[in-house]
């Protein structure tokens, strides 16, 4: 019977309960990490989802329909948080009306300030869309660390514990070590979907990030050509 209930205190949670209080803190800490990355790698998710989506779907029409409709419309309408390819847009083409009637004079400093706006948006852009990143970076790296901390710390308790017994049995040793080993096991559960998230979503961002500067180019080409075809006019109108 003594065998039996010590067999069934010899679970996760009973190992947990009985494990020393720097060890139950170290677990503790590791599982508040891994549910805010959980957390993160749910939101990042969806931000990173929702980005691609609408991103394609404006630089279909910003190939097709024209660029000034397309400004008039997006500045009349409160733009998602998540349109990032609209509002790179938007302040490219804001910068190009307001400097516009100074292109007789000086054309190439109409697409300097474009391309400093377009610089500007897609900087606020990269940013948030790395937001996050850098917790799960930590959480990937530290948490094993943490949780090997918690081991040693666990192993060093069962062996001063054994200094204190006549007679070092298996039932004696085994508690000590296993609590131990949880603080490991626990740290690389969290690390293991934070490092898999991170890498995934910074490939993701970056491909996002690069087709923002994609886009930006595109879109300082086709004001050029606007500046270029009104050159002649106003040549002719002088």
């Amino acid at each position: 019977m003594q065998n039996q209930a010590h067999f069934e205190h010899m679970t996760i949670w009973g190992l947990i309960s009985d494990a020393s209080i720097v060890v139950q803190v170290v677990m503790l800490c590791l599982l508040l990490a891994s549910l805010l990355s959980w957390y993160l790698i749910v939101q990042r998710g969806a931000v990173l989802r929702r980005s691609e989506q609408m991103a394609k779907a404006f630089l279909k029409r910003f190939r097709t329909d024209e660029i000034s409709a397309l400004y008039r419309e997006g500045s009349q309408q409160e733009l998602p948080n998540d349109a990032a390819l609209q509002r790179i847009f938007l302040a490219g083409y804001q910068s190009f009306s307001q400097l516009q009637p100074y292109a007789a004079g000086s054309p190439d400093s109409v697409l300097d300030g474009v391309e400093r706006s377009l610089a500007v948006a897609i900087a606020e852009q990269e940013e948030r869309l790395e937001k996050g990143l850098p917790f799960l970076a930590t959480v990937g790296s530290v948490s094993p660390y943490i949780g090997l901390f918690g081991t040693v710390w666990g192993i060093m308790n069962s062996f001063l514990g054994l200094s204190q017994v006549q007679q070092a049995t298996l039932s004696t040793v085994a508690p000590g070590i296993a609590e131990a080993l949880i603080a490991t096991a626990i740290g690389l559960f969290a690390a293991i979907p934070a490092v898999m998230a991170y890498n995934r979503f910074s490939a993701r961002s970056q491909t996002l990030i690069a087709r923002y500067y994609a886009f930006g180019n595109e879109l300082q080409g086709r004001l050029h050509r606007r500046l270029n075809g009104a050159a002649p006019n106003v040549a002719a109108a002088a």
